[in-house]
């Protein structure tokens, strides 16, 4: 995955688990968020699993330049909309199966409300208008509360118990659409996802472009979890038979507990240029459980180890970014 176009066939190349539950679902699919970062790819990757048998259909704003043309191109039915506007989404096509990916992390401090109706009040809106349908929502692992770094993570039935205002806002999306769903009997499963990686961003992204600029890494979030951006997008279509009334919670992420340490050691080893690590590892961190993904879907096609080669080069030899950090380190939910 050494450009653009290889990285994009990569995170679409769907596994025939993927192409068989996708054959037995009745009807469209419909993804909400198309333009987003992974957007695109999840969309590619629909259509490439249901091989023209089903109707994928793209909504966004699709702000990038050229992105709706080339997903038509390639035989998505785009739409372009502002689902934020109550006559745009009403106007929307019904469709079997919807794919919820609207959200937002970053901006929090300063613009809560923005936070607020983006993460909480706008899926409530999308819920009641697709009530019918099946929905698989991207949620975040950020709804758990710092985990003892020897516990193995939280899993699907650890209580929330959110830390900052963004991570406070997707408990309120999960439990305003769990609303919907008791109220309507709409079939949901909720996708607590942390952290997706890839090439053009991600924890490894995060921490290469900080050992080649000779910035620092903090070590007091010593543990993280990644997870495939392919595995992602590909796990978050399959649950799509999984939903349910009420909501099928499942939490998605590696099944590898990564140190940072060892980590950016790696990444430094790879770019030839080591690592400025200072302070110590805390005791607790963002973790996940995601054994029953894992259960479900298998494991992710690639390990951390070739995550680690493949970004460090890509890093090093000055491949394009989508400049999105994902703050990882923070420990006071203030993104």
């Amino acid at each position: 995955m050494r450009t653009v176009s290889e990285l994009e066939e990569r995170l679409a190349r769907p596994s025939a688990g993927l192409v068989d539950d996708l054959a037995r679902l009745d009807g469209d699919i419909m993804i909400l968020g198309a333009g987003g970062k992974l957007g695109p790819s999840l969309v590619r990757l629909a259509l490439n699993a249901t091989r023209g048998d089903k109707r994928v259909v793209a909504v966004s704003r699709f702000s990038e330049p050229g992105l709706a043309d080339a997903l038509t191109s390639e035989g998505a039915t785009v739409v372009s909309a502002d689902v934020a506007d109550e006559a745009a989404l009403r106007d929307l096509p019904d469709v079997e199966n919807v794919v919820f990916l609207v959200g937002a992390k970053f901006g929090t401090q300063g613009a809560e409300h923005a936070t607020w109706f983006t993460n909480s009040y706008l899926p409530g809106r999308v819920a009641d208008r697709f009530r019918h349908s099946r929905i698989a929502a991207l949620s975040t692992g950020n709804v758990y509360p710092l985990a003892p770094v020897t516990s193995g993570g939280a899993t699907e039935e650890t209580k929330p118990d959110p830390v900052g205002e963004y991570a406070m806002s997707c408990l309120g999306r999960e439990r305003v659409m769990e609303h919907f769903s008791e109220k309507y009997g709409t079939r949901l499963a909720l996708i607590r996802l942390n952290y997706a990686v890839e090439m053009r961003y991600g924890v490894l992204v995060d921490l290469a472009q900080k050992i080649v600029a000779g910035e620092p890494i903090d070590l007091a979030t010593g543990q993280v979890n990644v997870v495939w951006q392919g595995y992602a997008n590909e796990v978050t279509l399959r649950a799509l038979l999984h939903a349910d009334a009420p909501p099928y919670l499942l939490n998605l992420t590696g099944p590898e507990l990564i140190s940072v340490r060892q980590a950016a050691r790696d990444l430094g080893r790879a770019i030839g240029k080591e690592p400025i690590l200072v302070g110590e590892e805390a005791p607790t961190a963002l973790l996940s459980n995601a054994g029953k993904c894992h259960r479900l879907f298998g494991y992710p096609e690639l390990t951390p180890a070739e995550l680690i080669e493949h970004t460090a080069r890509w890093v090093s030899e000055g491949g394009p970014l989508l400049g999105k950090p994902t703050k990882f380190e923070r420990r006071d939910g203030r993104f």
